[in-house]
């Protein structure tokens, strides 16, 4: 496996790492035991950050990662650990309800996420979405107390405007920005804000590299979606869209072809291309698309593949919203 470094001050961790969130909830029936056995691989593979948050499955998918790390206490230095907070739950719907990320909260979601991970410390402590009604130096602020507390090691933010991470920064060094990045979402990203981040020493880290599973090439209708996949509520799975996107991953898919590998191997090496300072974290529970994933380390793309492959998803040509209505209110504040 090969490593990169976070940001000017953070850790090194492997050049792809993995995000837990489907492990609980999202992607269909969770899968406990494989979740554990996948998990057990990645560290085998020297995949060494693990992504989280508190609300991912209200809690549940930090209580599956903190019955890993108790297994393997002895390594918990191997592993950088990641978790996120400031989405809140409504009690009726069960659905994420409010953004917050107030001073006050910010201690009370951290020792919560510490208890259910089972850790002394937080590697990466990212701001999971801004309220844009509390200023950002407050939220970092308090985070920056973590730090001095010896909580928290490292501290990120998520879908952030430019603009927010000036100042964020500004309080206290911003090691990574978790940013939704891939072949079907560029522009959030290549711009005034991968340039800001590059000013400042920050590094990407690229949820849904694999466009929620699109680009694996895995799906081939909306009906091979579990009934009880969120996916069914995003706007690029729906009737009116799918098989337009599912077009851009054949396009992908023949130049996967080309060059002797997987579409979802063809997109994560794409991305990692795109710069040093770039780490994707593909979710999954299963051990067979672990392997697949990590294995785009190896591959060295030509200029001319990562051409290809950008020319085959033209960004305009993408059908729906990456995030339906409410959560796309809550991005880029």
């Amino acid at each position: 496996m090969k490593h990169r470094k976070l940001g000017d001050d953070g850790p090194e961790v492997s050049a792809i790492g993995l995000g837990c969130m489907g492990m609980s909830v999202a992607y269909g029936v969770p899968d406990e035991e494989e979740s554990q056995h996948t998990l057990d691989r990645a560290l085998e593979m020297g995949i060494t950050l693990l992504d989280t948050a508190d609300a991912y499955g209200r809690g549940s998918n930090e209580e599956l990662v903190g019955r890993w790390l108790r297994r393997h206490s002895g390594e918990r230095d191997r592993v950088v650990v990641a978790t996120k907070f400031g989405l809140r739950h409504d009690a009726a719907t069960g659905r994420v309800g409010d953004v917050d990320t107030s001073a006050d909260y910010v201690p009370h979601a951290c020792r919560a996420s510490l208890r259910r991970l089972g850790v002394d410390h937080i590697d990466l402590y990212y701001a999971h979405r801004r309220n844009p009604a509390v200023p950002i130096e407050e939220t970092v602020g308090a985070m920056s107390e973590l730090v001095q507390a010896g909580l928290v090691r490292h501290l990120g933010l998520s879908e952030v405007s430019p603009a927010t991470l000036r100042k964020a920064h500004a309080v206290h060094p911003i090691t990574a920005v978790q940013v939704e990045y891939s072949l079907f979402t560029r522009n959030v990203v290549e711009g005034e804000l991968l340039t800001t981040c590059r000013e400042l020493g920050i590094s990407v880290v690229a949820y849904s590299p694999l466009g929620r599973g699109m680009l694996t090439g895995a799906l081939s209708s909306r009906g091979d979606l579990a009934s009880n996949d969120n996916r069914r509520r995003w706007p690029r799975f729906a009737d009116e869209n799918i098989q337009r996107n599912l077009a851009l991953v054949q396009a992908v898919r023949d130049v996967a072809q080309r060059i002797g590998c997987s579409p979802a191997q063809a997109a994560l090496a794409w991305l990692l291309a795109q710069g040093d300072d770039i780490v994707p974290i593909p979710g999954t529970k299963r051990r067979r698309y672990l392997q697949e994933n990590a294995a785009a380390v190896t591959l060295d793309l030509t200029d001319a593949d990562l051409d290809q492959l950008r020319k085959a998803v033209p960004e305009a040509a993408v059908a729906g919203e990456r995030y339906p209505d409410t959560a796309l209110k809550r991005l880029g504040h």
